[in-house]
């Protein structure tokens, strides 16, 4: 079938072997080793908690520099600042305040890409934190298989929000870097 610019509407083809986190195939680079003291694979299952995006706020720095963060919340009142850079700030705010530029923006054509894919971004999570890196992962569905894709916490909450899908964080990472709010 043909769509309204003329291209060919195909089937997307989804591998059946996941991908690793550069998008190279698993296996094909098996005696590939990561960086000294990288997380190793659990192989556990992780428990996971939904939180919301709270805001993109702003602190500036000594000589005029500034530094933004995004705050994620859990139903606990448990709180992380996660640091970002500017365009994703600025990406994450017009998601959240349900604004849109003239133009997509990345995200917005990251989000539209799937759809026209016939996919779905089911959920992102927060799911490591090592070396005051956050690490993050984007569940995306297509044809009844779910494809994960690593991703800096940023785009993927960017992604996330454009997309109403929910935000998880790993209780390891909300353990390690969360700080109680006061109600």
């Amino acid at each position: 079938m043909v769509d309204e610019f003329g291209f060919q509407e195909e089937e997307p083809e989804i591998p059946d072997e996941p991908f690793g986190g550069e998008g190279f195939a698993e296996g094909e680079f098996k005696d590939a080793k990561p960086p000294e003291g990288f997380p190793e694979d659990r192989g556990e299952p992780l428990e996971e908690h939904e939180v919301k995006v709270m805001g993109v706020y702003e602190q500036q720095e000594q000589g005029g520099r500034s530094t933004a963060f995004v705050l994620l919340r859990d139903t606990r009142g448990r709180s992380v600042l996660i640091q970002i850079g500017r365009f994703e700030a600025l990406a994450i705010s017009v998601a959240l305040e349900g604004k849109s530029a003239d133009r997509p923006m990345t995200h917005d054509l990251m989000n539209n890409m799937v759809n026209r894919l016939g996919g779905k971004v089911d959920r992102i999570l927060v799911d490591d934190l090592f070396n005051s890196t956050y690490y993050a992962k984007i569940d995306i569905s297509v044809n009844g298989k779910t494809v994960q894709i690593d991703s800096r916490p940023s785009d993927a909450i960017a992604l996330g929000i454009r997309a109403k899908a929910p935000i998880f964080m790993a209780e390891s990472v909300l353990r390690e870097a969360a700080v109680q709010e006061e109600f």
